[in-house]
């Protein structure tokens, strides 16, 4: 906990002008435009430490809130205390149902083995329909 809260102040002071010209220069590696980081930021402004309470569950954008945080100038308590109430819901959660389901994954490894295929061609679908997206390679007439 002390080793995220180190982590997210780093990100939390981490300056708008370093963030924008990194994504200037590397945003198209990433599909991140400035537009992209624009319209991210005007949403954030409206959420504010509630967004930062909510985004910290989700895995994905875990990294990314504390910046976002400190961009849109939450206030510097607030985000802490958002972030560890966040931080030990997310790891309640995710410790109880592993233990929940570790104990009886006989009977639920037999299920997710039927569709692990499926899920992995869908989550790469998803990727590729992303990249096409940003990219634009398949134009589709509306």
């Amino acid at each position: 906990m002390v080793g995220s809260i180190i982590g997210y102040s780093i990100g939390y002071f981490l300056e708008e002008n370093l963030l924008l010209s990194l994504i200037k220069k590397y945003g198209k590696f990433i599909l991140v435009t400035e537009h992209d980081y624009q319209k991210g930021n005007r949403l954030d402004k409206e959420t504010r430490s509630t967004g930062c309470f909510c985004r910290q569950n989700d895995t994905g954008v875990k990294s990314f809130v504390a910046i976002a945080a400190g961009i849109t100038e939450v206030k510097f308590t607030k985000f802490i205390i958002s972030n560890v109430l966040a931080a030990l819901i997310y790891v309640s959660a995710v410790s109880y149902f592993g233990f929940y389901l570790g104990s009886k994954w006989n009977t639920f490894g037999i299920y997710f083995r039927q569709f692990e295929v499926v899920i992995v061609i869908l989550v790469i679908l998803a990727g590729l329909g992303y990249i096409n997206y940003k990219l634009k390679i398949i134009k589709f007439k509306k």
